[in-house]
């Protein structure tokens, strides 16, 4: 393995002051319009801010865009939010995935409203007390919302750091060096500009596959350019296989057409949602069967194929079983009948609206 460059030490003062009038004059020209964006020369919305980081987290900023607009319409202050049923949030959140995102977010602006009088916190350490939001998050929210120089790091930034830098070591062991670099290439002034420059640069640029270096603004200095390595970098472990979960899904219905639904617990994987209740691929331990549902019928028909769904760290296939509700059953606790139509308004994970989509 090569040996990494010491932090910053490659970098004369000159050196940084042209890294950050190059960057910053290419983002003047090049900036992206983003809806959570403030637009040139206003002061950035700090609930804005905020909503988009948490949203932004593991998504893309096309999956992003929807939400957002949707929220802001709904909520258009943290006001509006903290009053607003959990329910309600975890219904708009549907389909954007790692849904402990979405009830942290309701707990923050519950308790922004709460403990801080309706106003964020502009200082790191209250910022990273709030439910759900880290380090980056912090350090995004103080830089682009306050202008404080808190050099945050998300996958683009450490993207242009770690080829500006050359930053060789694998990604997890590099994370110190690549935010002392980034900590020592932000200006103090217009740290929020800078980040968001970084932010469009990785993107739009230093791209992780084919990076466009002669258009980059930096490229004079990249150290990655000039050792002909740039895509090498930032350099990442192989991914390791996703293990295969199996399960059933019961899809019950009675007479009417209406359908049997099952709330998650809170905590865990979906916490919070609805699902056509199933079993099996949610916990090692969890019983191939539930008999609690099984019983509500006695014609279970097994449908051919299975619903297949991914997740971060695993893959799940589940076998749809489908029955008629014995007349006067008693449902469990925790169990509502819904009209087709009537889904719309529940918040159904993809993996259950796939399921609806498979069954019809």
């Amino acid at each position: 393995m090569q040996t990494a460059h010491a932090p910053i030490t490659s970098f004369s003062a000159t050196d940084i002051q042209g890294i950050r009038a190059a960057i910053l004059d290419w983002y003047d020209a090049n900036r992206r319009e983003l809806p959570w964006r403030a637009a040139d020369g206003t002061a950035a919305d700090p609930y804005h801010v905020w909503l988009s980081e948490i949203m932004l987290q593991q998504t893309t900023v096309p999956a992003v865009k929807g939400y957002f607009a949707n929220f802001l319409e709904r909520w258009p202050s943290v006001y509006a939010l903290a009053a607003a049923p959990i329910d309600d949030v975890m219904h708009a959140w549907a389909g954007l995935g790692y849904y402990a995102r979405a009830r942290n977010l309701h707990k923050c602006a519950q308790q922004i409203v709460q403990d801080h009088s309706g106003t964020f916190p502009d200082g790191l350490a209250e910022l990273r007390a709030l439910p759900g939001v880290g380090d980056y998050t912090a350090a995004a929210i103080a830089a682009i919302a306050f202008g404080q120089p808190a050099a945050p790091v998300d996958a683009n930034i450490e993207r242009v750091v770690s080829r500006l830098a050359a930053i060789t070591e694998p990604v997890s062991p590099a994370k110190t060096m690549v935010r002392k670099v980034a900590a020592a290439l932000e200006p103090r002034e217009r740290p929020g500009d800078w980040a968001q420059a970084l932010m469009d640069l990785g993107s739009s640029i230093c791209t992780s596959r084919s990076p466009k270096c002669l258009l980059c603004p930096a490229v004079a200095w990249c150290q990655a350019q000039a050792g002909s390595s740039p895509e090498a970098l930032p350099v990442k472990p192989p991914k390791a296989a996703r293990p295969l979960r199996t399960g059933l899904v019961y899809w019950l219905e009675r007479p009417d057409g209406a359908i049997l639904l099952r709330k998650r617990p809170s905590k865990g994987m979906l916490g919070g949602l609805w699902e056509f209740p199933s079993t099996g691929w949610d916990e090692h331990t969890a019983p191939p069967t539930e008999p609690e549902f099984e019983r509500l019928a006695t014609d279970w028909q097994v449908q051919p194929g299975k619903i297949a769904h991914a997740f971060t760290h695993f893959e799940v296939e589940l076998q749809v079983q489908t029955a008629q509700a014995r007349p006067g059953i008693n449902i469990p606790d925790g169990t509502l009948w819904s009209t087709r139509s009537g889904l719309s308004d529940l918040a159904l994970p993809t993996l259950m609206k796939k399921v609806a989509k498979a069954v019809g």
